[in-house]
């Protein structure tokens, strides 16, 4: 027994006027059109559904058992169509987003702002953690996008990565102390007894400092480690020692101050990583082209 669903539609249709006519009017359809459909379902359900009556029709007990179910499975037929359509036109539905804490605190409430101008009705859902951890997420499938810094041997096979950006790293320090540096532009080697606030194990930052600083022939002294973005800016204001930080991080932070590395100074890069092949909902397509324009025209970083 197959049955069609525009024949059930059909049927309650009549079955809702207790008249052919003006079920076939409604449904724009002719009446022969319909009769023929109504006919072919009662084959298939081996029961007419409808006995002629004085100027209409009435539902026989088959009629009567058949109509609810069929209101039933029209009305999830058509939920079913209206949620697919609201997820392909961006109406409705939820995206997993992964940052470093410098990026969750600098670019991706822009990028959000901006995406959900167009997209209010998309739930977004942010992780924030190590760009290690953010590939270890999006591996285990728990999220759709991750910003993180491009590591220099690359990333899993598995995953494929934008290049959004490349940063300069500076010295953070507290705005109303003296300056890491008598000239406009730090060797790092100067900082080799300066005290230096430190992020925690783990964290992107801190192998690269901790590397650089081995490079330049000296071990840091740490006033404070252990913390993560917000923290580490908190320490550096309080006075606590100086950092090395995205530059990126400090616009709008008016207590501290940037002073850049001497040539050839420290850069990471910033990229957006999927899973390489996956089949990516609408939300998060869009949601990667937005981060991918709106960093070629609104983010310049040396």
């Amino acid at each position: 027994m197959k049955v069609q669903l525009q024949q059930l539609r059909y049927f309650v249709a009549v079955a809702e006027t207790r008249h052919f006519t003006q079920a076939a009017d409604e449904l724009g359809v002719s009446q022969p059109t319909l009769s023929k459909q109504i006919h072919t379902l009662e084959t298939s359900l081996g029961a007419p559904l409808f006995e002629r009556i004085r100027g209409g029709v009435t539902l026989t007990v088959a009629g009567e058992t058949l109509l609810p179910l069929a209101q039933r499975m029209i009305a999830d037929a058509d939920a079913a169509r209206d949620a697919v359509a609201d997820i392909v036109g961006l109406r409705r539905g939820e995206i997993r987003l992964g940052a470093t804490p410098s990026l969750c605190s600098s670019l991706v409430p822009s990028v959000l702002r901006a995406y959900r101008a167009d997209h209010p009705g998309i739930r977004l859902h942010v992780t924030e953690g190590s760009s290690q951890e953010m590939i270890a997420d999006l591996l285990a499938h728990t999220l759709d996008l991750a910003l993180i810094v491009q590591p220099e041997h690359g990333v899993d096979p598995a995953l494929e990565t934008a290049e959004l950006l490349r940063e300069s790293l500076v010295v953070a320090s507290v705005a109303t102390g003296p300056p890491p540096t008598v000239a406009r532009q730090l060797d790092l080697i100067e900082l080799r007894h300066t005290p230096m606030v430190m992020f925690r194990d783990g964290y992107d930052i801190r192998d690269v400092t901790l590397q650089a600083c081995e490079r330049a022939g000296f071990t840091p002294r740490f006033a404070v480690e252990g913390g993560e973005m917000d923290a580490v800016l908190a320490f550096v204001e309080a006075g606590l020692g100086v950092a090395l930080v995205p530059s990126m991080v400090l616009t709008n932070r008016p207590l501290l101050r940037a002073t850049p590395l001497a040539p050839p100074g420290m850069r990471r890069t910033i990229a957006l990583a999927q899973r390489r092949g996956a089949i990516m909902s609408h939300a998060a397509a869009a949601l990667r082209e937005v981060v991918i324009e709106h960093c070629a025209a609104t983010v310049h970083i040396g």
